[in-house]
């Protein structure tokens, strides 16, 4: 079962702010821990821009394809 475009679409950004908030509630050193890869902190700031970035590319092709076909 596929989740949907707009589900995932508030989905994420709600599992990113869960990690975050438990971050900030556990970790004692919360803003610096974040730079460290084995911190959850770490990939619930990453997630959201990371899918930003993909959705903002993958549609940035899809255009580049339609413009060259219809030329």
């Amino acid at each position: 079962m596929f989740l949907s475009l707009p589900t995932l679409t508030v989905l994420i950004p709600l599992i990113s702010l869960a990690g975050l908030f438990y971050s900030a509630s556990v970790e004692e050193d919360f803003p610096q821990g974040c730079t460290s890869t084995a911190s959850l902190c770490f990939y619930s700031l990453l997630l959201p821009i990371t899918i930003t970035v993909y959705v903002f590319f993958h549609l940035w092709t899809w255009m580049g394809i339609k413009l060259f076909r219809h030329n």
